[in-house]
């Protein structure tokens, strides 16, 4: 709340995180000892207007079904996807949300009165998933839905680079003869693994494109096992790519493809001991040991976005448990 005083906010004990996807929101509210205490899920609004809303709808719906009053939650932090200002709490070319600027979180501050915080869902998905995983050390988050991102978290600090795009491998070219992708590259490791650009390779109409062409492939259908094959290249090369450009320890995989689970989990390891057969380097490494999968529905990118709001995003990870 601006202009509310350190002892007023120091009352306050609950941090909320909301993750703002294209389709839905999912908040939690976690408690002083960093435990999940609340969780609230509700469609995302289309446009500037419809996205505030829909936000400050979250935080008092979260705040209801948990018995909470306003006046206990002491921050608020957005994970959304689009380029983030953190500091002026700015969001700009947030597409899928159909934002094009919006300050965020001062429009938010001044409907709850709450302090908010902002910052890109991966990042903050980076920081959730370090903390839920117990990882101390260094690790990347790689995030594979429909699009490829990642984010790298070291020592319980989010390391943004130079320009803040320090992990993001989704438009690295892994074949200049590859498939177009959006950002005008051919190859990129989105097009191989990302799941908008499998499912129009797959073509085919479909709720879950992507189990679609996982089950296919079961069924011996050629184009569904190259594209199948496909996604294990991709998300191996970017595991290969994080680990070789920031040597992090562990890469979480998490976004909407680890609904998969063994299935992807067990094709990304062998694609990943298979590209390393032939290189002693490679295999010394032993990539295909340092990845794991959430689980399916984890709250890791509403809880980073809940730890992101607490302003320790560059300072601590609170334990959690």
């Amino acid at each position: 709340m601006k202009g509310a005083g350190a002892a007023d906010r120091a009352g306050r004990q609950i941090r909320v995180g909301l993750d703002v996807g294209g389709t839905k929101i999912d908040a939690v509210a976690v408690d002083a000892t960093g435990e999940i205490i609340g969780r609230h899920r509700r469609p995302t609004g289309w446009g500037e207007e419809a996205v505030v809303e829909s936000i400050v709808a979250s935080v008092a719906a979260l705040a209801d079904e948990a018995g909470l009053p306003i006046s206990r939650i002491g921050s608020v932090g957005i994970g959304i996807p689009g380029l983030v200002d953190a500091e002026a709490g700015r969001v700009v070319h947030a597409v899928n949300l159909g934002v094009e600027s919006l300050d965020l979180a001062d429009r938010a501050e001044r409907a709850l009165g709450v302090p908010f915080r902002v910052e890109n869902d991966v990042k903050a998905a980076a920081l959730g998933a370090a903390v839920l995983s117990g990882v101390t050390g260094s690790m990347a988050y790689l995030n594979l839905g429909t699009g490829v991102a990642a984010g790298i978290v070291l020592d319980g600090r989010i390391w943004r680079g130079a320009r803040g795009t320090a992990g993001e491998v989704g438009h690295i070219s892994v074949d200049p003869r590859g498939r177009l992708c959006g950002c005008g590259q051919r190859g990129c490791v989105e097009t191989f693994c990302g799941g908008g650009a499998l499912a129009r390779a797959w073509g085919r109409p479909g709720a879950l494109p992507i189990r679609d062409i996982f089950d296919a492939a079961d069924a011996g259908d050629p184009l569904a096992s190259a594209l199948r094959d496909d996604l294990y290249h991709g998300a191996a090369a970017a595991v290969r790519v994080l680990v070789l450009s920031a040597d992090v320890e562990t890469v979480i995989i998490g976004g909407g493809l680890t609904a998969l689970g063994d299935r992807l989990e067990n094709g990304v390891r062998a694609a990943l001991h298979a590209g390393a057969e032939a290189s002693p380097f490679m295999r010394s490494l032993r990539l295909d040991e340092r990845i794991e999968l959430l689980p399916a529905g984890s709250p890791a990118a509403a809880f980073g976005a809940a730890l992101v709001g607490a302003s320790i995003t560059e300072k601590e990870i609170v334990p959690h448990g």
